[in-house]
């Protein structure tokens, strides 16, 4: 089966905990994981789960700002680079650095931009506030085969209005992770945003 396009976005997580709830999001069926920079010992967590659960899931890292950081993030081996704002600078070396560009837009221009600079994929944030519509409107002028995620403030209810607007997927916060939270309260969480995801997206319950 072909990966979910959700990612989930453990901000806070420590290294001590990354193994065991990367396995649980594996195992509720999410097989792309961000670890965001913010987090107490991102470097170091990001291998932990790559030995976790890296044959089945896919690694990379959030609230990427710098190219120092993703020069540090390609010798670790992360796959993909997930930014809240539109750097071209960090956009093209992630690209130069083989890993996987998701910047994080909110305008047509800022879309356009990372488009320009080589990114693989937008992250539309915050997505609450763009909203459906707004995104609906984007995605009219936007490249067709270009994935589009929803990002910040999206709940499981809000997925088809976002599906109907172009959006090909999601990245899921402190819906699914909040420090503290044990492997399994995350595996519960992410089986609940599977659960709609498939049946927004695959038509199956």
């Amino acid at each position: 089966m072909s990966h979910r396009n959700l990612i989930a976005i453990l901000r806070g997580v420590h290294s001590s905990e990354a193994g065991d709830i990367a396995r649980a999001l594996v195992d509720a069926g999410i097989t792309l994981i961000e670890i965001p920079l913010n987090s107490p010992d991102p470097f170091e967590a990001i291998p932990v789960m790559k030995k976790a659960v890296g044959e089945v899931a896919k690694i990379g890292a959030g609230t990427v700002l710098t190219v120092e950081d993703v020069d540090r993030l390609k010798e670790i081996n992360a796959e993909f680079v997930v930014s809240p704002n539109c750097d071209i600078d960090v956009i093209a070396h992630t690209k130069k650095c083989g890993m996987g560009s998701w910047p994080g837009v909110m305008t047509p221009t800022e879309c356009f931009a990372a488009i320009k600079a080589g990114a693989d994929g937008l992250k539309i944030f915050p997505a609450s506030q763009v909203g459906a519509k707004g995104i609906g409107a984007m995605r009219a002028v936007l490249p067709k085969n270009l994935p589009v995620f929803a990002v910040g403030g999206v709940e499981p209810i809000d997925f088809e209005d976002f599906a109907k607007a172009g959006c090909n997927g999601f990245g899921l916060g402190s819906g699914i992770y909040k420090p503290g939270m044990s492997a399994e309260e995350v595996g519960r969480r992410a089986l609940d945003y599977v659960y709609t995801y498939d049946a927004v997206y695959r038509g199956c319950h």
